[in-house]
């Protein structure tokens, strides 16, 4: 396997950064940082959600309304604001959540222009990292700048897959760009897992692509599979992430055994 998959084994003194991205959209990544996170938080982890989407869904995904925002990531990108004063709580307990509105449209503009422009989500967070035991950064659908800098700022990255035909399409462009980043800007970046998203285990197609998955990346899969859940569709729209919405559902039990995983390997890796 190549050293880009290769789980750095050294102990952190700080809460663990793992952006969720994947530049095809539709993958239920936005879902995956939510949940993840709620999940995390239930499981009394502390946990900081980072909206670096424009469309702001992680945001009123878990009840912030992102018209509502007055500091956000955006701020912070720019230097106009401070993390800690932009962070809000959220209803769930352990949550909270560094939101986005739609200025953060705009950071693909400023972002050029200033010095250092890849690291500045990193230094945003440097001062509250070690407050938290996990930070998840929800991802544009796309490899811009703000992408770039969540990747600078992240430990590790999961990538949701969907179990659908042209499933792989476009993740050797992700991959390349995580490479990138790699050998230019954060050398200790990982790779936490790939995710296999909306899976239906009716349809043959499904399980095939789960299969084909599995066998290309091997150990760098997760072993939890995220079925297709029509709680996971509904939870959104009440502002609550599925756990909150229906811990029963299968998408909260899906979420919580994530969590479980990740938990785990970041323990054995200690």
């Amino acid at each position: 396997m190549e050293q880009l998959f290769l789980q750095n084994t050294r102990r952190r003194k700080m809460g663990k950064v793992i952006a969720v991205a994947n530049q095809k959209g539709g993958v239920g990544k936005t879902t995956t940082a939510i949940n993840l996170s709620a999940a995390l938080a239930v499981m009394e982890k502390k946990t900081l959600l980072i909206d670096a989407d424009p469309k702001a869904n992680a945001s009123s995904g878990v009840g912030i309304e992102p018209q509502s925002v007055e500091k956000g990531i955006y701020e912070c990108l720019i230097g106009s604001a401070e993390a800690r004063e932009a962070i809000v709580e959220t209803d769930t307990p352990n949550l909270y959540l560094l939101p986005a509105s739609i200025d953060l449209v705009g950071a693909e503009v400023e972002l050029p222009k200033l010095d250092e422009r890849e690291e500045k989500l990193r230094n945003a967070i440097a001062p509250i990292k070690d407050e938290y035991d996990y930070i998840i950064i929800d991802c544009s659908p796309s490899l811009g700048l703000v992408t770039i800098n969540a990747f600078t700022a992240a430990d590790s990255v999961i990538i949701p897959v969907q179990c659908q035909y042209f499933a792989l399409e476009g993740l050797g462009k992700l991959l390349n760009t995580i490479r990138i980043v790699q050998s230019r800007l954060n050398t200790s970046l990982e790779i936490e897992g790939i995710l296999l998203t909306m899976f239906d285990a009716r349809l043959r197609l499904n399980k095939q692509v789960a299969e084909d998955v599995r066998h290309h990346f091997q150990q760098v899969v997760f072993n939890t599979i995220i079925y297709n859940n029509v709680k996971l569709a509904e939870a959104p729209s009440h502002g609550l992430s599925v756990i909150m919405y229906d811990a029963g559902s299968t998408g909260a039990v899906n979420y919580m055994n994530l969590a479980v995983e990740i938990i785990e390997k970041n323990t054995a890796k200690a």
